[in-house]
């Protein structure tokens, strides 16, 4: 009588790719495959680029902005002055602001990077650009001299005096007792319609650097870029991690990424950065090990779809 084969089990070391085929045989040219894909693939990526063509939206600028969106660039800057602005209380690795981090329970991931990347946004954003044109403001030695009560009161007259207004039209202000914030911010402004603010800041001092990280810092603390993110359903709510501009398809992988941010607790938790992140590491993690989780690991056995796969094999098997 002859013994029953043992079952299917990846410790016995059971050679399923060495069992000899027993299947439908032709002929197979690799070199004629290879050919032939890459010509077909390569006409049709020529073909759909030059009749769809790619997204060619114009990079934004702070002189579009400033050209844009004048009243937005100067509440912006002014939250900049005062250190009111997202990127002024953002924390680490920007600044070392209290309660400012994302966290995982108990577990402060962003403040243990510490302050890497120090940025002062009054100094980085309006002041020291000023400081590089050819004729300073003398509004610079106004605020120089300054106290810290006098300039957080300055900004936060202003800012409010600009809240007020129709549109934030700095035109439209009352007068009062501003300081020389009107006088920074609008110099600040005309610095940045010639287009000489983008190139001070991304230089970073240095002659060929083109760190855009303070740049984009400064767009986002304003309402006009996000305002753009928004028409082209960029933003996190309208699943704008796995969307590009126009109607080009975006990343279609990220899609569970994206979902975890539509759904409860993600949606409106002040921590919905690092809880989706660390929700995609554990599933990440439990796909790595699935061969060694007891249980899940016998899943394709306990449902052998492979089976319909390679039924070619497993006909007579």
């Amino acid at each position: 009588m002859s013994k029953a084969p043992s079952p299917m089990s990846w410790r016995r070391g059971d050679n399923i790719a060495g069992r000899p085929w027993r299947g439908r045989v032709r002929d197979y040219d690799l070199f004629k495959e290879l050919v032939i894909g890459v010509v077909v693939v390569g006409l049709l990526v020529v073909g759909l680029s030059a009749v769809f063509s790619s997204p060619d939206d114009p990079g934004v600028t702070l002189k579009s902005w400033a050209t844009v969106a004048p009243s937005d660039f100067i509440a912006t800057a002014t939250a900049e002055l005062g250190g009111t602005s997202d990127t002024a209380a953002y924390g680490q690795p920007y600044s070392a602001t209290p309660d400012a981090t994302q966290k995982l329970g108990f577990i402060d991931l962003q403040a243990l990077s510490g302050v890497r990347i120090p940025i002062d946004t009054a100094n980085d954003f309006v002041l020291t650009p000023l400081k590089t044109l050819p004729t300073p403001p003398p509004a610079l030695a106004i605020w120089s001299a300054a106290t810290a009560q006098e300039q957080t009161k300055w900004t936060t007259d202003y800012a409010t005096a600009l809240a007020a207004v129709t549109n934030g039209d700095p035109a439209q202000v009352a007068p009062g007792d501003y300081g020389p914030v009107p006088a920074l911010t609008g110099a600040l402004l005309t610095m940045a319609g010639s287009g000489n603010l983008d190139g001070v800041l991304q230089s970073g001092g240095q002659p060929y650097n083109l760190n855009y990280t303070p740049t984009i810092l400064f767009l986002g603390d304003g309402t006009y870029f996000a305002g753009l993110a928004d028409a082209a359903h960029l933003t996190g709510d309208q699943w704008g991690v796995m969307n590009e501009t126009g109607n080009t398809p975006g990343q279609s992988w990220l899609w569970l990424f994206s979902l975890s941010y539509q759904i409860p607790p993600f949606n409106s938790s002040p921590n919905a950065d690092i809880l989706v992140v660390a929700v995609m590491v554990g599933l990440s993690l439990l796909l790595t090990l699935l061969p060694f989780i007891p249980g899940l690991r016998s899943v394709p056995r306990k449902i052998p779809v492979y089976r319909l796969i390679w039924k070619d094999y497993y006909r007579n098997r």
